[in-house]
């Protein structure tokens, strides 16, 4: 079934434009001039119809040149671009999405290089720094559930290739990409059977819930030997999780479900999605760095995200004002639980509609549920994952639901969110992780988050070797 949005640029927009087209002044004469070329009145003379149409078609041209008609086409124009912009704010979700090297670097005056090749020399240039392991264990997201529909859906995540697909009963399965046989990608022109997947090469058939091969079109006979990795797959809150543990131990704790997620009860108002080139572990650790909500999202939002223009002085008056703390819960140790209360002030004064108080519960290395409180529009969940698609490189998105805040202010929130973020990835893209940094008593939430944290690292859990030519002279 189309989307309102679908219905509203392919119908109704041509319709609004038809309507003005057509209701101009100087257009009806020109249409009036014109017609006598098709149907005329067959017992006046050629001659005469003629002299007549170049006389309404000169008319029509008059009355295109005039300033009304000009000022009209000019406000014609504009009320189409308002009634779109509109509609567009108040009833299409928020799609956001940054690739890397589009934000979280300075792009000035660096001789012609693309973007992709700033974030490159960074990260050629930057020293990581003492990092622990580059794949926590837990549950990682790797496609919300629309995006998994008939075809196999090919992604790089946690140091492996991975296929997720559908099978025909509507549960989803995640199987390592590369077929046991000759190495094909099942993700590139495999076929959905059943609730299995077909290899495209030779059309080996692979269970997804085990990995088992079911079928060899050639071979008398399947061996018990062929096999493909099957993952731990849970699909919840609209999103499609992948467990990962580098010792191979099963799932000891699931995401929670938000029934009013899955019931339909709240709406989707939107999307962001952003690569970031950092440590898995520095972005969760915001959660416990009170102090640089006071300092790095204190100036006001529409100053940006570039950290060279946002501390103006000049508007200084207008900030952002943050207080919070962090804690373990203590009944499911994977779980932490940021309490926060924001209020924007000028001169001091709050302002009432940008007042909030939120909790961000943090399930595990990779996900975190952010209720938004808000006295007038009520909660919203902001739905934020994590998931490491190569060792220092990740993908973040943030996800908004609700179910009474307006369409406009959920996606002024997600926004909002969209664009602090992008101030942290100006730090993240260039700092380098210290294992043992200077902290204060006030930092004191740091090193608990830490500590917390490093119950998702295991034995085996891979490393990352930095290195680097080191030149003695």
């Amino acid at each position: 079934m189309p989307s309102l949005n679908t219905i509203f640029l392919n119908l109704l927009l041509p319709v609004i434009l038809a309507v003005i087209f057509f209701r101009s002044s100087a257009l009806t004469t020109l249409r009036d001039g014109v017609k006598p070329l098709f149907i005329h009145n067959r017992l006046e003379s050629n001659d005469t119809v003629a002299a007549g149409t170049a006389g309404q078609v000169a008319q029509a041209i008059d009355a295109f040149l005039s300033p009304n008609f000009l000022l009209s086409l000019v406000l014609s124009a504009v009320s189409v671009y308002v009634v779109v912009y509109l509609y567009q704010v108040f009833f299409v979700p928020l799609n956001w999405s940054r690739d890397e090297g589009d934000v979280g670097y300075i792009l000035d005056d660096r001789g012609g290089m693309s973007k992709m090749d700033v974030a490159n020399e960074m990260r050629r240039r930057r020293r990581m720094g003492d990092i622990p392991p580059v794949f926590p264990n837990g549950w990682f997201a790797l496609f919300r559930s629309f995006q998994v529909q008939k075809e196999p859906r090919y992604i790089s995540a946690l140091g492996h290739e991975l296929v997720v697909y559908r099978g025909e009963t509507g549960q989803a399965f995640i199987v390592d990409a590369y077929c046991p046989h000759l190495g094909a990608n099942l993700g590139v022109g495999g076929q959905v059977r059943g609730d299995c997947i077909e290899c495209p090469f030779h059309g080996w058939t692979f269970r997804g819930d085990d990995g088992k091969c079911v079928k060899i079109p050639y071979a008398e006979k399947v061996p018990d030997f062929a096999k493909i990795r099957s993952w731990p797959c849970l699909e919840r809150n609209g999103e499609i999780f992948v467990w990962h543990h580098a010792e191979g131990a099963e799932p000891s704790w699931t995401p929670p479900e938000v029934e009013e997620i899955t019931s339909g009860k709240m709406r989707y108002h939107g999307i962001t999605e952003h690569v970031i080139n950092a440590h898995v572990e520095e972005v969760p650790e915001n959660g416990a760095d009170i102090a640089h909500l006071g300092h790095l999202h204190k100036p006001i939002m529409f100053l940006g995200r570039d950290l060279r223009v946002i501390y103006n002085l000049f508007w200084s008056f207008a900030k952002h004002e943050w207080q919070g703390t962090w804690d373990i819960d203590e009944e499911n140790k994977h779980t932490g639980v940021l309490t926060l209360r924001h209020q924007c002030t000028i001169y001091g004064i709050p302002l009432p509609l940008m007042s909030i108080t939120a909790e961000a519960v943090q399930v595990g290395p990779g996900l975190v549920h952010l209720v938004i409180h808000h006295w007038l529009f009520g909660d919203a969940i902001l739905v934020h994952t994590i998931t490491p698609i190569e060792p220092l490189k990740q993908r973040l998105t943030h996800c908004c639901w609700s179910r009474s805040f307006p369409r406009f202010a959920a996606k002024l929130i997600l926004f909002s969110e969209c664009l602090q973020v992008e101030r942290d990835m100006m730090v993240w893209n260039h700092k380098t992780y210290l294992s043992k940094p200077v902290l204060v008593k006030e930092d004191s939430l740091i090193a608990k988050h830490r500590r917390w944290y490093s119950q998702f690292y295991s034995e085996n859990s891979p490393r990352y070797t930095e290195k680097r030519m080191e030149m003695s002279w």
